[in-house]
């Protein structure tokens, strides 16, 4: 590879790596061609972009973006797999899924939303990890749950003040 050829790499990297707030580093080296092809299709269903790239030439744009992405540069050792996804947690649940049937892709680190993580062990914590779309609807939900408690405590108050007023007025 040229010069100019590391430098467009690079480039495209750090613009990448600026364009995504979710990023995964994982290792799938040892996986078969056909475990590989099952990986990628599932990261294309699961609209994860997969991509293998050369660790010096990540490391160069991480330290060429505007980012800060602590510890991850120190994780680059060996075979580097890059996710991007959209949403913070798929990446960890494709890789959760799929070591059900293999034991690779390893999670190395993440980068979700400005949080940095490093290790295998984290995958479960980036699992639990909600949606920006999942924290809406709940924070909807709670917004709410109190209001319609207090329509129907009303409409079911009513009738029964209705009943009441009514008895009372029959007393007379």
């Amino acid at each position: 590879m040229t010069r100019e050829e590391k430098a467009n790499v690079i480039q495209d990297l750090t613009t990448e790596l600026a364009d995504n707030s979710t990023i995964y580093l994982a290792d799938i080296s040892g996986l078969d061609a056909k475990t590989t092809s099952d990986l990628r299709r599932a990261c294309f269903k699961a609209d994860i972009k997969l991509s293998v790239v050369k660790n010096t030439l990540l490391a160069k744009a991480m330290e060429a973006s505007e980012r800060e992405f602590g510890e991850l540069p120190e994780v680059l050792k060996g075979n580097t797999s890059l996710m991007f996804s959209e949403v913070g947690n798929a990446p960890a649940k494709l890789i959760k899924n799929f070591r059900k049937k293999a034991d690779k892709p390893l999670l190395k680190g993440a980068f979700v939303e400005e949080a940095v993580y490093i290790g295998d062990e984290n995958l479960d914590a980036l699992v639990s990890i909600k949606s920006k779309e999942e924290m809406i609807g709940e924070i909807i939900g709670l917004l709410q749950s109190p209001a319609k408690n207090v329509i129907s405590g009303l409409k079911s108050g009513g009738g029964k003040i209705a009943g009441i007023l009514k008895t009372l007025s029959e007393r007379e």
